[in-house]
């Protein structure tokens, strides 16, 4: 059992090594395991963005948006008591796809697409996650979840 070829196919497949009609068996390439900044790697979809920097551009602004729109369904009312169950369950799952599609970008390993992920999540954070860009609660005002202490 020493050569590759009397190897049962499922242990090739786990090695990640292909074996086709026609082709010599080799290690299918490695993903990138470090930090690197480039423009031309692969984000989500083998070959995208490629080496154009306008795609690359467009990758960085998707990201940012993704992000910043999972903090939006994240703070937002939209799944409040009284909703429909469809509703919810609609909200619920568009934010969960959301939150995986940025973390997959994430596991690029890509400086850029990383620093835009955290930059959108914090953003949005500041704008529908805190008081910052939020109209005061009224004085005795019950329908805040702060304790009266808290509030600023």
């Amino acid at each position: 059992m020493n050569d590759m070829k009397d190897m049962p196919t499922l242990s090739l497949l786990a090695m990640g090594v292909s074996s086709g009609e026609g082709t010599s068996m080799r290690p299918h390439p490695m993903m990138q395991m470090t930090f690197l900044w480039v423009k031309n790697g692969e984000i989500l979809f083998p070959g995208w963005p490629g080496s154009s920097t306008g795609k690359y551009i467009l990758v960085l602004f998707s990201i940012f948006s993704f992000a910043f729109l999972v903090e939006f369904l994240s703070h937002s009312n939209l799944a409040k008591k009284g909703s429909g169950l469809v509703a919810v369950g609609l909200v619920h799952t568009l934010r969960t796809g959301l939150v995986y599609l940025v973390m997959l970008a994430v596991m690029s390993f890509n400086v850029g697409v990383f620093l835009v992920a955290v930059a959108g999540h914090a953003f949005g954070f500041m704008v529908f996650g805190t008081w910052i860009f939020k109209k005061p609660p009224i004085a005795g005002d019950k329908s805040s979840d702060l304790s009266p202490m808290i509030r600023v």
